[in-house]
């Protein structure tokens, strides 16, 4: 007969919501099955008679010879003749304790990575944040989206296109939504671009990791802001490239030092709009030469435009894509910034010859991206509402940085610098107190406070301490609470 505890673990088995769909024969296989993996029940050990199990299951025999005769069929026990049923041995697997000290033993046991692995399980991955705590960076204003307007669009698009939505998309993209994306970028950015020049992508992360994998071998070098945006480097490493890392002023990236290298590179990344995190502005001159010395020397620019539509001063700035007759530029785009994170929708505009290339290379990645969120994002465009919205959260965004800024300066004047941007998500502040930035940070997280480091953006070792504040995601009321919370702990943390 099975211990006590033995037959509370089957009676929570059939109990549990989840099992509640398989027939009952099914549940209670399944759950002598786990015991027996579990070790619970060890081999050569006798299960009850099916007449003891099905009274004290409250089931009928035949459940229970239906539930034997399926454990005997996978060999997980043996039915003899006149003695009953009985745990089989199995020689190969070991249950129980045996299992968990193997298990523990490879938990503790170093992966056999490639040297390609091992770069991006060593790297960290983007910092990814389920529920945003203030200041998380790069995060939109997500609850006053027009959730009903998009249900609507959703519902047109799965009426009009049937179970034709449901089927695999184009790998390059829904052509709908391309031409959105080619016109908007078109009239709002300045490029020259063509829906049949659109790779659609899940994230401008994707678009790093295939450029990085498609246009440089490992061991090429490229040249990358310092400091930089902490998803491409991180790309870039994974692929085996040497990052080699060009100065940023306030006009953007030192291009000099791009044109003075000897050794020159295959490509530069490059965030010319708002540069990350500096939010410094590419001045046109420096983009000009670059366009020049890509043609020169056959190299790629990768221009990073993750939130250009968020600028606060003055226009924003024309694309590099657009003033490029060479055809060099790769200009990369994202609606998470503009719309919300779990859309995830990217894309590139491309060369004309790098096209075909890259739709291939991105099967193989994921396929395609969702067709659903794609139709429906194109309607959003189509019918005006994404320019509508964007012009909204520039006026939302603009007065919270504002508030951020005041804040910032009654409170927190004592401990740190603001740099206030012309656009974007997120305001760097430079430490000026006698505190450390992980202290600093870790001060933050003590009282549900999120901040990103400055330092480690920076590829030279004279960088100024310092932390990003997102502001975009929270209402006045909420910064200031937040920023009154990290006064008082900073204040704390120096006293002590």
């Amino acid at each position: 007969m099975f211990k006590h505890s033995q037959l509370e673990s089957v009676k929570a088995w059939l109990a549990h919501p989840s099992h509640a769909a398989m027939p009952l024969h099914a549940r209670i296989q399944r759950a002598i099955r786990q015991l027996i993996l579990d070790g619970a029940l060890g081999a050569g050990k006798p299960l009850p008679a099916s007449r003891a199990l099905a009274a004290s299951l409250g089931v009928s025999r035949d459940t229970i010879e239906s539930a034997y005769t399926q454990l005997h069929a996978e060999g997980f026990i043996e039915r003899r003749v006149g003695s009953g049923s009985f745990v089989a041995e199995m020689t190969e697997f070991a249950p129980g304790q045996r299992r968990s000290r193997r298990d523990a033993l490879l938990r503790n046991q170093a992966p056999n990575l490639s040297k390609r692995g091992a770069a991006m399980f060593n790297g960290g991955g983007v910092r990814s944040m389920l529920t945003p705590r203030a200041f998380t960076h790069g995060i939109p204003e997500t609850r006053t989206f027009p959730i009903q307007l998009w249900e609507r669009l959703e519902r047109q698009v799965l009426k009009d296109y049937g179970t034709k939505a449901l089927l695999h998309g184009d790998p390059q993209g829904a052509e709908p939504l391309r031409r959105a994306i080619a016109d908007y970028v078109n009239l709002e950015r300045g490029a020259r671009a063509t829906a049949d020049r659109v790779l659609v992508l899940t994230s401008s992360q994707q678009a790093m990791m295939l450029c990085a994998s498609m246009l440089l071998d490992p061991g090429d070098r490229i040249f990358i802001e310092d400091p930089a945006y902490h998803g491409a480097r991180k790309a870039f490493d994974a692929a085996g490239l040497e990052c080699v890392p060009v100065r940023v002023d306030r006009q953007g990236i030192v291009v000099e030092q791009i044109m003075d290298d000897p050794r020159g590179a295959k490509a530069v990344s490059l965030t010319p709009s708002h540069q990350f995190p500096t939010g410094a502005k590419l001045a046109l001159d420096r983009r000009l030469a670059l366009i020049e010395w890509a043609a020169r020397h056959q190299a790629w620019l990768l221009e990073d435009d993750y939130d250009s539509e968020f600028h606060y001063n003055g226009k924003p700035t024309a694309c590099v894509q657009g003033l490029d007759p060479h055809d060099r530029t790769i200009y990369i785009g994202t609606f998470t910034k503009s719309l919300f994170p779990s859309l995830r929708i990217g894309y590139v505009v491309l060369p004309p010859q790098l096209v075909k290339p890259m739709t291939v290379a991105r099967t193989l990645l994921d396929g395609h991206t969702a067709l659903i969120p794609q139709l429906t994002l194109a309607r959003f465009m189509d019918g005006g509402h994404f320019g509508a919205h964007v012009r909204t959260m520039r006026g939302i965004y603009a007065e919270r940085l504002e508030a951020l800024t005041n804040l910032v300066e009654q409170h927190l004047s004592e401990f740190v610098e603001a740099r206030v941007p012309m656009g974007g998500l997120q305001m760097p502040c430079i430490l000026t107190c006698d505190l450390s930035e992980r202290a600093a940070i870790d001060a933050g997280r003590r009282v549900g406070i999120e901040l990103f480091g400055l330092s480690g953006l920076h590829a030279s070792e004279n960088a100024k301490a310092g932390f990003l504040m997102g502001f975009a995601a929270y209402t006045p009321e909420e910064l200031e609470m937040a920023v009154k919370k990290l006064a008082d702990v900073l204040r704390s943390t120096i006293r002590n």
